[in-house]
């Protein structure tokens, strides 16, 4: 009897029966965290409050969600895969790791969705700002605010020294945990500087909230450096100081084609406080694309620096915090303070001292971040219902 040679599956020599068993083996986002609910959304896609089913791994933790990238409209939907934002953010947060850096503890992948587990901050900056300044203005307290710009500087020094500037530092980035550790959170815009592959305006043509734009970002500057950071870490400086965003301009949209508009509102405002820039304090001024439309704006030329005036307006009277404010809103990037030049400045120094936990000695009692049950459905079935208040509306507005 002639006996059949046997053959072996066509699919032998692929990839298939090992991403099967695989495949099997994995654990889904459900499987793995139970949903408390829905925190924050922004382009990119939603954050959610989740809980470790894993006793091993137990705790509180923050699940952002990607939106998937995709083309298409109606039913049909052809998917082109991972954004750049999604990338560049699971990239450097797989590498960084600091006290002052929001820790990425794991990133699953699951029906073309992408979810990173983050630590989860009971708190942030934008929240904390609301709390002082509604429904009455409250002060925060010195020690509070020191303590704050100090973790704060901490983590963009990590960054810069890791050759990575953030590009969108702003209140609502800022989370702060339960026992008052600053964590600088959402790097969807950071990006390496040591050794870009393209120039960073081909990358990003527009990358900081307007209300934190650096100058040289405004005056169409596309080679820039992470002084940029800086100039945000004073916009928040003032924010912390005053209970309001310091430079609140109109941001101007671009058109059709792409361009970038003059931002002549945003730029105003700045001016109004610091006075206008010329080549005398600004030497490479003149080199930026958008001088000759800010010098034919003549009235914006009449502006003294007033930026004394406005901090003892708020209420303001420490002269050394004045002078580390001063150095972080310097016009000239090149002259603009560094991280850990401002970490040495002698406002940290003096009493009170700076502490690791930022609430230590404050009569205050942050409540904790609101979370809405109505949207816990992280497959993507959510309702579109969501509680709205005063802070959501707040936290809009900045994403």
């Amino acid at each position: 009897m002639n006996r059949q040679p046997m053959m072996a599956p066509a699919n032998i020599f692929t990839l298939a029966p090992y991403r099967a068993r695989k495949d099997a083996q994995k654990k889904t986002v459900l499987q793995k965290y139970s949903i408390v609910g829905y925190i924050a959304a922004g382009t990119y896609g939603r954050v959610y409050k989740a809980k470790s089913k894993d006793k091993l791994n137990a705790g509180i933790f923050a699940i952002k969600k990607f939106k998937n990238e995709k083309e298409g409209g109606g039913e049909i939907t052809h998917y082109t895969g991972i954004s750049q934002s999604a990338c560049r953010e699971m990239s450097l947060c797989r590498e960084l790791l600091h006290k002052n850096i929001t820790n990425l503890t794991e990133i699953l992948l699951e029906q073309k969705s992408i979810y990173m587990v983050f630590e989860f901050a009971e708190h942030d900056l934008l929240q904390i700002i609301h709390y002082h300044s509604h429904p009455e203005l409250k002060p925060i307290p010195e020690p509070t605010i020191k303590s704050i710009m100090w973790q704060i500087l901490n983590g963009v020094l990590y960054l810069h020294q890791n050759w990575v500037f953030h590009r969108d530092l702003k209140p609502a980035n800022i989370m702060v945990t339960a026992d008052g550790v600053v964590k600088i959170g959402d790097l969807g815009l950071a990006r390496r500087f040591n050794n870009p592959v393209q120039s960073l305006y081909t990358g990003d043509k527009v990358v900081v909230t307007i209300w934190y734009r650096a100058p040289e970002l405004l005056l169409g500057g596309r080679h820039y450096t992470p002084a940029i950071d800086l100039w945000a870490t004073g916009c928040i400086f003032g924010e912390l100081l005053a209970l309001r965003p310091m430079f609140k301009g109109e941001e101007a949209k671009m058109d059709t084609k792409k361009t970038v508009p003059f931002q002549k509102n945003q730029l105003t405002k700045i001016i109004e406080i610091l006075g206008a820039p010329t080549p005398k304090n600004w030497p490479n001024l003149v080199s930026y694309p958008e001088y000759t439309t800010l010098t034919s704006h003549t009235h914006l030329q009449n502006f003294p620096t007033n930026l004394k005036a406005w901090y003892h307006s708020i209420g303001g009277n420490n002269k050394k915090g004045l002078q580390l404010l001063s150095q972080l809103l310097e016009f000239d990037p090149a002259q603009r303070v560094t991280a850990d030049a401002a970490m040495l400045h002698l406002w940290f120094m003096e009493i009170p001292r700076v502490c690791d936990n930022v609430f230590e000695g404050s009569k205050y009692r942050y409540p904790n971040r609101r979370i809405y049950n109505d949207e816990n459905d992280i497959t993507g079935r959510a309702s579109t219902k969501r509680g709205n208040d005063d802070a959501g509306a707040a936290r809009k507005r900045q994403k």
